[in-house]
């Protein structure tokens, strides 16, 4: 599915917030080349800055130095071409709009035909399996269709890549397993870009053809794991020799991390 031609490519980041209490430094010489069709994970200690590397990409943050591209473009530039959808770590639905409301807005927001619009609700609504849902509204949904719901949302309007922030993080870990093989299973059909955002180990093992493991505060990377584990991937295959290894590479990248504090 990855055909080695980067899609986001960062070169020394660095990001520091002024506070009223002073200076964090968030991300420390952070380089990294995103290659299209990757799933790759960032794990590491809260505060260690993957959300903040998250929300440069999509523009949201700022960088005080070094350079981060989107498909060649600036992340700004990237934002107004609609180059990547954003799943944050809560579903964000409006109550008041039905799951098609919901999933319609960016899709208003952007000037589609009713038509279109139509189609592509139809669309996302089967590729997240929500089929059937679309008139309900978000409290008539457990959290896990709330999330799936927030993905259609992103996905409405076909961008090649999306950006997830630990999109699973607040739901249960039947629930959590059930989203983990549709996720993948979606990313399949769709052929997106994905980079995640995560805490659990076996999730970013799991779902990823990359891992990034970061260090914490100021955020660097420590260690870039390449998933050997074949695309096919049932649940069971976390308990194979093969995942446990890998998933001991990330465990032993957090722990190097925490080695560089002082």
């Amino acid at each position: 599915m990855n055909d080695k031609t980067p899609v986001i490519q960062a070169r020394n980041l660095d990001l520091t917030f002024e506070t009223n209490d002073g200076s964090i430094h968030a991300l420390q010489d952070v380089s990294l080349d995103i290659m299209k069709g990757d799933f790759v994970s960032f794990i590491g200690p809260s505060g260690c800055g993957k959300t903040t590397f998250l929300r440069v990409i999509a523009a949201l943050e700022a960088p005080t130095g070094g350079s981060v591209t989107v498909n060649g473009m600036t992340p700004d530039e990237a934002r107004r071409a609609r180059a990547y959808g954003y799943v944050f770590q809560a579903a964000g639905l409006y109550p008041w709009r039905t799951i098609e409301g919901n999933i319609r807005l960016p899709l208003e927001i952007m000037g589609f035909s009713k038509s279109e619009m139509r189609q592509r609700i139809d669309r996302v609504l089967q590729l997240v399996d929500l089929e059937g849902f679309g008139k309900k509204f978000p409290w008539q949904l457990s959290g896990g269709m709330q999330q799936r719901a927030s993905i259609a949302r992103a996905l409405a309007f076909d961008a090649d890549i999306l950006l997830m922030d630990e999109p699973f993080g607040a739901l249960d870990e039947i629930v959590r397993d059930h989203l983990n093989e549709q996720l993948l299973r979606l990313w399949d059909k769709t052929d997106k870009t994905i980079a995640f955002v995560t805490h659990s180990i076996p999730e970013a093992v799991y779902l990823s053809t990359r891992i990034v493991v970061m260090s914490p505060r100021p955020g660097r990377i420590t260690d870039v794991i390449e998933n050997t584990l074949p695309p096919e991937r049932p649940l069971d295959i976390r308990d194979t020799p093969e995942f446990l290894e890998i998933a001991h590479r990330v465990r032993e990248g957090l722990r190097a991390g925490h080695a560089y504090e002082d």
